[in-house]
């Protein structure tokens, strides 16, 4: 079966072939890949890069950079894992806000957010399949459900996800184009020396450790902004806003200011006060538009007890 945009229907079965008329007018020099996130938004292109997307231009076999000069007929494919493969599990969710076609949740610290090698259950996506099929919103039509963005695995906090293709590529255009205000908390190492201030620097990859990111001039612009909350001297009290979305980025960017967060076991520093500390970063407060709502909504989250617990011992005389 051929599906024209026309005939796209986010309530319907998303199929993993997808066909087209390109217009007539469209700009010079767009490529097939860039046509397929930004002109019909069907996937983003971080989206196209995972599903290893194939494309066929009247017929004949193209790379997804070629150019297109208007009015060709397209054929998408693309690699979509099947539902078996995916465990679904009752895990606890502690749910902020759920409708037919987004979830809010809490995140737990040290729930992984999606299947991966070696961790195949236990997962957010694993606890997210089995709420549908109890009789929450549509099923996952992938190994990675309506997943939009990351939480890092001892990151805890505020995680929304998508349960259709249409309401997950409108998410994701706004995480794309930096319209998502996310707030964090975080506990780190001293004290900055300005009261707020702004993080300028680019990112990537450590080139020893690719587990690893680190602050390079080579590397991609990432911004961070911060903001002193309390301070006692040994630590502070942090909200951070992150204005890029780089992998790791509020992390990498505090070790580079001096203050890593504490508890970090990629970029912190020994602390011998807290030596056993998990990491103390909390994603707060997530402001963004849902599907079918034209205004912004803020959702929040309570610092957790590991937060509080330091609270009380930081507030303690040595």
């Amino acid at each position: 079966m051929i599906w024209k945009v026309k005939a796209l229907n986010p309530k319907e079965p998303f199929p993993a072939r997808f066909s087209c008329i390109v217009e007539e007018n469209i700009p010079p020099g767009l490529r097939v890949d860039r046509y397929f996130a930004e002109n019909l938004k069907v996937f983003s292109r971080s989206q196209i890069k995972a599903r290893k997307l194939k494309v066929r231009v009247n017929g004949k076999d193209v790379k997804i950079s070629r150019i297109l000069k208007g009015g060709e007929e397209l054929d998408f494919f693309w690699e979509d894992a099947e539902i078996r493969n995916l465990i679904p599990e009752d895990l606890p969710l502690d749910i902020v806000y759920e409708d037919p076609r987004v979830t809010v949740i809490n995140k737990a610290q040290g729930m992984v957010v999606h299947p991966g090698a070696g961790n195949p259950r236990g997962t957010l996506a694993n606890a997210l399949y089995y709420r549908s099929l109890k009789g929450g919103a549509c099923p996952p039509k992938s190994l990675r459900p309506g997943i939009v963005h990351r939480l890092d695995k001892d990151t805890s906090g505020l995680i929304i996800t998508a349960w259709d293709e249409e309401a997950h590529a409108f998410l994701s255009e706004q995480f794309k184009n930096r319209k998502v205000i996310k707030t964090y908390a975080a506990v780190v190492q001293g004290c900055p020396k300005e009261e707020k201030g702004s993080i300028e620097m680019p990112i990537r990859r450590n080139r020893r450790n690719r587990k690893l990111f680190t602050v390079e001039i080579l590397g991609k612009p990432s911004l961070s902004l911060y903001r002193v909350v309390r301070s006692w001297g040994s630590h502070s009290l942090l909200l951070l806003r992150p204005k890029t979305g780089r992998t790791h980025q509020l992390r990498v960017h505090l070790r580079y200011l001096g203050n890593p967060i504490l508890g970090d076991p990629l970029y912190g520093l020994p602390d011998s006060r807290f030596p056993r500390q998990t990491l103390m970063l909390h994603s707060k407060r997530l402001s963004l538009i849902l599907p079918g709502i034209k205004e912004s909504r803020t959702f929040r989250t309570s610092l957790p007890p590991r937060f509080l617990e330091l609270f009380s011992v930081l507030n303690s005389p040595l």
